[in-house]
């Protein structure tokens, strides 16, 4: 296919969805967000999926057709190779052909991923993994993902599935729910952790959320946090202290070089949040005179790396396929 100066990004979520197109300089020149709503089905999502595309386009000023290829970034375990959705419980979706079927409704080239490995790689390009060859990030929203950079290129293993830091075991003999990294780190387990505390201990959340304990997102946490909030300090401390464990083990294991932080939560959060967490993994990395400088390190691209990274690995394959 000829090269085309446009490409189109997508960053899948499990409750939104972000599509820009992308000119030759990396520069976004025009987007959509709408809701993805997993739960109306795929047939569903991937109708607003198209509707996002053609938005986009149409604020780009440009047509699909005129677009060289899309990459999509999806959550949840992917065979990037095939294009397919091994699983994805947010979106409730397994082994699906989600490349296949959107270049069909599209009529471009697509390329699938892993979400946070476009993320990652959007980071490693243009972002703050730039420069570092080996690196890991951690993206802190809903859940708890990662996406590895080794040797200048992305990592996914035999199994295409490295990288899911997330599911890395911190408290083996915890009751189930609550082992993982993910069970307590994530930006669902830290509220779930500050509603329950906050039935016996004074908080501001209640306040900060209007009394709809159902309303509290990042940016309450946040507020709430920055406002001194006793409860809330005590419960984002702990979880930067093992995501710093959690890191220290990854650099450790691999000599990395660098830990790159994003996601919802650590947009939200900043620096109060990615203090601890660099203090925590250089805590514990060994041998602490080769690794305990280790760079941890907020996004760069902050909401845009996902869409970003997408469109990048969508025109690499399309320019140089033989290299992915």
């Amino acid at each position: 296919m000829a090269k085309s100066k446009f490409v189109i990004g997508i960053d899948l979520g499990g409750t939104n969805m972000q599509v820009g197109v992308v000119g030759a300089d990396n520069k976004i020149l025009g987007r959509a967000k709408k809701k993805t709503r997993a739960a109306e089905g795929a047939d569903k999502v991937i109708g607003r999926i198209c509707e996002a595309v053609q938005e986009a386009c149409a604020e780009a000023g440009i047509t699909v057709k005129e677009c060289g290829a899309l990459g999509i970034g999806a959550p949840g375990a992917i065979e990037p190779f095939k294009g397919v959705v091994i699983a994805a419980p947010n979106l409730r979706w397994y082994d699906y052909p989600l490349a296949d079927v959107l270049k069909k409704k599209l009529g471009i080239p697509v390329v699938l991923d892993n979400d946070v490995n476009v993320a990652v790689y959007g980071e490693y390009k243009l972002g703050a993994g730039r420069g570092c060859t080996d690196f890991i990030g951690i993206w802190l929203g809903t859940g708890v993902g990662g996406g590895m950079v080794l040797n200048g290129k992305m990592y996914y293993g035999g199994r295409f599935s490295a990288g899911e830091i997330g599911h890395t075991i911190l408290f083996p003999f915890a009751p189930p729910g609550s082992q993982k990294v993910e069970d307590n780190c994530s930006r669902t387990a830290i509220v779930d952790r500050l509603l329950r505390l906050i039935r016996n201990n004074k908080s501001i959340i209640p306040q900060l959320a209007d009394g709809d304990l159902t309303e509290v997102r990042a940016k309450t946490v946040a507020i709430a946090y920055q406002k001194k909030d006793k409860v809330t300090q005590s419960v984002i401390l702990n979880a930067a202290e093992l995501i710093g464990i959690a890191a220290a083990n990854a650099v450790t294991l691999l000599s990395l070089q660098r830990v790159v932080l994003g996601g919802g939560l650590t947009e939200a959060l900043g620096e109060a949040i990615v203090k601890p967490i660099r203090e925590a993994t250089r805590k514990y990395v060994f041998p602490a005179d080769l690794l305990g400088m280790v760079e941890v390190v907020e996004t760069a691209l902050k909401e845009n790396a996902g869409l970003l990274g997408a469109a990048l690995i969508a025109r690499e394959k399309i320019e140089a396929p033989a290299k992915r």
